[in-house]
């Protein structure tokens, strides 16, 4: 009975707001009160907002507008994506990016980034757009970058590389990694996962050519003598031996060897079993 009550005051207040905003658009021009008639609307459509969400009608409730603050208004904008969230991700996003918009307005980077990786977790898991999932990560890392919030950042990157690798894009992952590398072994924090996105990099340059691969670890040891300890350098120089010899079964082996310890995840097995079609001739891979 309370969805049903609330329903219907907001079905008397929206021909009200409807009406005001009416009249606001015919008076702006003029010095009589067009712009408190649309202020008036806007107060009618948050509440109206506010009543369709508490009746759980959800797709109703996108439609709340406001004329506060700029913060007030990118706060409602956000809450208001969230209540399109259940009906209209499009709609969702568009809330957000107006939201966002007003937050970098204001200097509020950090606020803004956050916004990204929301937009960039709709596109990447509900409309399954992963070039805008991409754009969206990268934009939230830029964001980031500026406000010194380089774990953030760091993160958002990496998604980006990880996505890049999946489209092929090698070089544009590998750039990313090394990145991500090069700081992460600068930090006491950080230094143990350094050796990871090394790991990633070099795969990538396999990935290219196996040559590539070779000089790239090399290169991974110089800058961090520690990488040449761990189980995913070896990994990969028994890699590289097995390719040298076109060796299939050495080189699975390893790979099975190292997964039994060490999981391989779903992007790391692509890649390795992209580059263990190549031993075996066929380059016609998982493209």
């Amino acid at each position: 009975m309370a969805e049903v009550a609330e329903e219907e005051e907001v079905q008397r207040l929206l021909p009200g707001a409807e009406r005001n905003v009416r009249g606001s658009q015919s008076l702006l021009g003029s010095p009589f009160g067009g712009s408190s008639l649309l202020e008036e609307a806007c107060e009618c459509y948050i509440r109206a907002a506010k009543l369709f969400k508490m009746a759980k009608n959800w797709s109703e409730a996108g439609s709340g507008l406001q004329m506060q603050s700029k913060h007030e208004a990118a706060f409602s904008l956000v809450d208001t994506g969230n209540a399109f969230k259940k009906a209209d991700l499009k709609e969702a996003v568009n809330c957000l990016l107006r939201a966002i918009e007003i937050y970098t307005n204001m200097g509020f980077f950090t606020i803004a980034a956050k916004h990204h990786v929301g937009i960039a977790e709709i596109y990447e898991s509900d409309l399954l757009d992963i070039h805008k999932a991409i754009a969206h990560y990268e934009q939230a890392a830029k964001f980031y970058q500026r406000e010194e919030s380089t774990s953030s950042a760091n993160k958002c990157l990496l998604k980006v590389a990880a996505y890049a690798a999946q489209l092929w894009q090698f070089p544009r992952a590998i750039d990313i990694y090394e990145q991500v590398g090069a700081v992460s072994m600068e930090s006491p924090l950080l230094k143990n996962s350094a050796k990871e996105h090394f790991f990633r990099a070099a795969l990538c340059h396999f990935c290219i050519d196996m040559l590539n691969a070779k000089m790239a670890v090399q290169r991974y040891e110089e800058m961090f003598p520690a990488f040449s300890d761990c189980r995913e350098c070896k990994l990969l120089k028994k890699l590289l031996e097995a390719h040298e010899e076109q060796n299939v079964d050495a080189f699975t082996d390893a790979m099975k060897q190292f997964d039994s310890v060490s999981h391989l995840d779903h992007q790391l097995t692509t890649l390795l079993m992209h580059i263990r079609r190549s031993i075996q001739g066929n380059e016609q891979d998982l493209r």
